[in-house]
């Protein structure tokens, strides 16, 4: 592929995003919730500790991905895509990482191939689009393995103390975990590559750790300080007991995402998709082949390769034995798994005009198919779980003193919509508001219509039905009545 055309299609991948996601309303769990703590950052104008409800701190996560979509929201209004661009900004830098380094490592055209792959695999486009911690982790772990290794072709200051930098993003981002990431795939480099070993020695380690310290730490001291037992939830709960007990019953802000251990190489795969099938051909062809096995095991032998293999296998192993995992945990993998997926189709198979097409229509493929779901569930809503038009029908058309309940629990997409005004009620509160003087919409799960119409005794007529809910008013009592 041309410089130019390279060039014209990343641009159009990055700018597809750029544009659907400003389209899709948050739908579901998690982009609606870290919205939701980002807009109270932004108007409590609480920088230290995130709020998950005007009451409740958010002990799950650091602050920056939040910091950063407050800001945003200060900056462009409280819009889905004030509140996502902060992880395609993230993405963007991430891209620009992995570019130098495959650059400088294996040349032009090696680089150029490593992007696109990255920017098409399915978890790196839709995550790069959503309101995530995860593309700040990814930004993190690429900028550090970056950082290493051009430390060693070119020791400049940037580079060494970028490591350490790095490393303070990613304690801010995502915790502990950032060191683990990072740590795990220099262990076995560092024992047996002594070119790499040399490097890592020659690492300011004791100013750099001081400067990761100085950047990370004081935030940490300061949220247990405002709200206390934050540092023992964070660091026991959220980094030990989460990932050895996958039906962990300590979550304060949701349910443990219960799995089978070694489901993590099943999400590699989704992930990674396209790209992850096609590696598994070529490991399943190379492992039949006795020249193409042999050249596979040769590779152990180049220090550049193997730095790539520890620094993408690393995470899913790490993650094997965990029963709590998500498909976004993979996400630090893929920059260098893109690199060597970016090598190994450097072939004639595929550099031939039939391997270039087939290049091509992998890399189009999530993007188009991202996009036409985007363009779908915009202009048929009812699809997707979100509460964004059942809260604007109400704020369009209720009385100044109305209010928007649910039964039983306020999903974190109306909570958000509505601006932190929508609250949950019971059919007990239901029954026992005999006196109310105001009307009430009801948003109830739409098998419960008839059920909590016989129970108050009273028709209740539906108005409008997102995905789950359907929609009804409760008119006001009349005095004397």
């Amino acid at each position: 592929m041309k410089v130019n055309r390279w060039w014209w299609a990343l641009g159009a991948i990055l700018g597809l995003r750029l544009g659907s996601m400003a389209w899709m309303p948050l739908a579901s769990t998690s982009e609606p919730r870290y919205a939701e703590v980002a807009r109270l950052m932004a108007l409590k104008g609480d920088w230290i500790t995130p709020w998950f409800t005007p009451e409740l701190p958010f002990w799950g996560k650091p602050p920056l991905s939040f910091w950063t979509e407050a800001i945003a929201f200060k900056l462009l209004g409280i819009t889905e895509f004030a509140a996502r661009l902060p992880s395609w900004l993230a993405t963007l830098g991430g891209m620009t990482l992995l570019f130098v380094y495959a650059r400088a490592y294996f040349g032009e055209r090696i680089a150029q191939g490593a992007l696109l792959i990255y920017a098409s695999c399915a978890l790196v486009f839709m995550a790069s689009g959503a309101v995530l911690t995860d593309p700040f982790l990814a930004l993190a772990t690429t900028w550090a393995m970056v950082a290493l290794a051009m430390s060693a072709k070119t020791p400049s200051p940037a580079w060494r103390y970028g490591f350490f930098v790095a490393l303070a993003v990613g304690l801010l981002a995502k915790g502990p975990l950032m060191l683990v990431l990072v740590a795990g795939p220099m262990v076995p480099l560092f024992i047996f590559y002594p070119s790499l070993r040399a490097a890592f020695k020659r690492m300011p380690w004791v100013s750099g750790l001081a400067l990761m310290l100085l950047l990370s730490v004081p935030w940490y001291l300061l949220a247990e300080q405002k709200t206390p037992g934050f540092l023992n939830y964070f660091l026991v709960g959220e980094h030990f007991l989460r990932f050895v007990d996958s039906g962990w019953a300590g979550d304060l802000y949701g349910v443990a995402h219960k799995r089978m251990k070694g489901a993590i190489w099943g999400e590699v795969l989704v992930a990674s998709f396209p790209w992850g099938l096609v590696a598994l051909a070529l490991l399943l062809r190379g492992f039949f082949n006795p020249l193409h096995r042999a050249a596979l095991w040769q590779t152990r032998r180049e220090p550049d390769k193997a730095f790539l293999l520890a620094w993408t296998l690393f995470t899913p192993l790490f993650f094997t034995v965990s029963g709590n995992i998500l498909w976004t945990y993979v996400l630090p993998a893929l920059a260098s798994f893109s690199i060597l997926m970016a090598l190994a189709l450097d072939t004639p198979a595929f550099t031939s005009r039939w391997g270039q097409r087939l290049r091509t229509a992998l890399i189009w493929l999530m993007p188009l198919l991202v996009t036409g779901y985007t363009a779908v569930v915009t202009l048929q809503p009812q699809y997707l779980k979100t509460e964004k038009h059942l809260v604007a029908y109400v704020m369009q058309h209720r009385q100044a003193d109305e209010q928007l309940v649910y039964l039983d629990k306020v999903p974190f997409s109306a909570t958000f919509y509505s601006r932190g005004q929508a609250s949950a009620v019971t059919l007990k509160d239901l029954s026992e508001m005999s006196g109310r003087t105001t009307g009430l919409y009801l948003a109830l799960p739409k098998d419960n219509l008839e059920q909590l119409s016989g129970a108050l005794n009273q028709p209740l007529v539906p108005f409008f039905e997102s995905a789950e809910h359907v929609l009804t008013r409760i008119p006001a009592v009349p005095s004397g009545q």
